[in-house]
């Protein structure tokens, strides 16, 4: 494990250094002009000197590719640099938002695998029954449904027509301070969107993989020994049809990263999702690349866990050989 774990982090350098260079090619060429948006309303009235010498200042007059490598040596040293668009320490604006996107992401993905290893059991139980087509037939809609689409049907049912749920941010309006208890009521409708959207690919998953467990010949041989159906199901078909959803876990964290996106900026969660896309149209370049490489680790950390959990699980893996 932990060679496999070393071999990995070597191989993600190369990569976070492609990601980033990336990320300053893009932001160079973009139409968008990071000194009048540091500059704001004041930019309009202001002549083409004085936006010259705040060029300079800001060092944007310079190829992007010393910008990058300046920021790249800085951020090795564990600074990050200054964000231009919000006038702080780039470390600060991630510290500052990423513990609630962390929060929204886990419980939403916590949520979509139990509830998805639960419904695809079930379905995969009676293969064509109406428990089946219903759940088959429900995963494939949601599916195909945008995800800011089912935020917004989300926020006019529970919050505007039932008024059971707030609409979006983190506490209510007008509180001094974040209790446990708004917090947990503002994350229900956010959380319940973001693991709807993801809750079709690991149903389907599983009840694709348990259904074919469950017409292997040591589940038909357990049942021939005369096995009660919980045991057979739980203790053999279950364990075998998980394995295809741990490689799944891997491969849906970029997705599920660009709902939390998406799922922030409908609900006003105060994740990283307003400081992307403020960076993004601003083009903050230090704050830009910190964000992108972030999740950049975050969908190599993803793959190496379901490579981790794969290898554990299933003894027929060895992971000295992956």
């Amino acid at each position: 494990m932990a060679r496999l774990t070393a071999r990995r982090a070597l191989y993600a350098v190369p990569v976070l250094l492609v990601v980033t260079f990336g990320v300053f090619a893009v932001a160079a060429a973009s139409p968008f002009d990071p000194v009048k948006a540091y500059a704001g309303t004041a930019a309009l009235g202001a002549d083409q000197e004085t936006l010259d010498r705040l060029r300079e200042n800001l060092g944007a007059d310079r190829p992007f590719t010393a910008r990058w490598w300046d920021w790249l040596t800085s951020a090795l040293g564990g600074d990050f640099g200054l964000s231009t668009v919000m006038r702080q320490p780039v470390s600060e604006v991630i510290g500052e938002r990423l513990v609630w996107s962390a929060l929204l992401c886990a419980v939403a993905f916590a949520v979509a695998v139990l509830l998805g290893t639960v419904l695809g059991v079930l379905a995969a139980r009676r293969p064509g029954s109406l428990l089946d087509r219903t759940v088959t037939s429900l995963a494939y809609s949601l599916e195909a449904a945008p995800v800011f689409w089912i935020a917004l049907l989300a926020v006019w049912l529970f919050a505007l027509n039932l008024d059971v749920l707030p609409a979006g941010g983190l506490t209510d309006t007008g509180s001094e301070h974040v209790t446990f208890g708004q917090v947990a009521s503002h994350l229900v409708l956010p959380a319940g969107v973001l693991a709807v959207s993801q809750l079709p690919w690991f149903t389907l998953y599983v009840r694709q993989g348990v259904g074919d467990a469950l017409a292997e010949d040591p589940v038909r041989g357990a049942r021939a020994r005369g096995l009660d159906e919980r045991t057979v199901l739980l203790g053999h078909a279950l364990r075998s049809g998980l394995l295809p959803v741990l490689t799944l876990i891997g491969s849906r964290v970029p997705e599920l990263i660009t709902g939390a996106l998406l799922v922030e900026s409908v609900f006003s969660w105060p994740g990283i999702a307003a400081a992307t896309v403020e960076a993004a149209t601003a083009v903050d370049f230090p704050l830009l690349a910190a964000l992108t490489t972030l999740a950049t680790a975050a969908v190599l950390a993803g793959n190496l866990l379901a490579d981790l959990l794969y290898g554990l699980i299933d003894p027929r893996v060895k992971l000295n050989e992956m």
